[in-house]
């Protein structure tokens, strides 16, 4: 069989993992927090076909002659570039301006995410969509008594609370952060959640601005990085390229058909 039909297959495959990355980019491109997934390739291996030579008195060198035999998925990297702040108004939503990621707690684990839109259950506790807790410095939950007048978030995630007299409220909490030393290498846990794995490296945990975290932007989300522009643009050059590997594959399928036509 033609090396060149292998070659094509491998190509073809690699493709449509490169669509499947680029398709569940475009579905969210207005994910808060959500950061793009990227595909790159390389070549699979090469056969030699003669080896390289040294030069000699009489004759020069001669470079290796080899035949390459695909290609494979290099890496399926997550971006982790910030998205762009919107403001919404709204007291509760929190976006990270520079590195660090929100900790949420489901009461055993700890996960981390860049999407702010935070409520309050009717404990008070300041909570994820899906009810995870919102971590402050030192662990534990962060709770808004329900008696409260008002409350705010400051740019440092200290929690502001006034309660019923007008009065601040001594100890309030701080919203913590953490960092990470390889912040690609933390694992998409799905609801927006990363969590961390072994090559991300240990979480520093502390407030705004400590370990190189960044500030709060309170009442505003960051939107997600994809830029469809770009998504589309690699969607025309996967396409092709995946078109272009089928061509080869019928090529291939074309010469064989003649190889075996020769015993008529």
């Amino acid at each position: 069989m033609l090396r060149s039909m292998y070659s094509g297959i491998s190509g073809m495959k690699n493709f449509q993992t490169k669509l499947d990355v680029l398709g569940n980019n475009i579905a969210n491109v207005n994910t808060y927090g959500y950061k793009k997934g990227r595909t790159t390739f390389q070549d699979l291996v090469s056969q030699q076909v003669a080896g390289a030579t040294a030069p000699g008195a009489n004759r020069g060198g001669v470079n290796a002659k080899q035949v390459g035999l695909g290609s494979q998925i290099g890496t399926i990297d997550t971006v982790q570039t910030a998205g762009s702040i919107q403001s919404t108004g709204r007291p509760l939503d929190l976006a990270i301006s520079g590195d660090g990621y929100f900790v949420v707690n489901d009461g055993s684990t700890n996960y981390y995410t860049r999407a702010g839109n935070f409520y309050l259950d009717s404990s008070g506790n300041l909570v994820t969509g899906d009810g995870l807790y919102v971590q402050k410095t030192g662990g534990g939950n962060i709770n808004i008594p329900s008696t409260s007048k008002s409350y705010s978030i400051g740019a440092n995630g200290k929690v502001s609370i006034i309660d019923a007299n007008g009065n601040i409220t001594p100890n309030t909490p701080t919203i913590e952060l953490a960092k990470f030393a390889n912040n690609e290498g933390l694992q998409k846990a799905g609801g927006n959640l990363f969590t961390q794995s072994v090559n991300s490296g240990n979480p520093l945990l502390g407030a705004s601005g400590a370990n190189g975290t960044g500030t709060f932007v309170s009442s505003a989300l960051e939107m997600s990085n994809v830029d469809l522009s770009e998504e589309f643009t690699d969607m025309i050059v996967a396409q092709r390229g995946f078109q272009a590997n089928t061509r080869i594959i019928t090529t291939s399928d074309e010469i064989l058909q003649e190889l075996v036509n020769l015993k008529r």
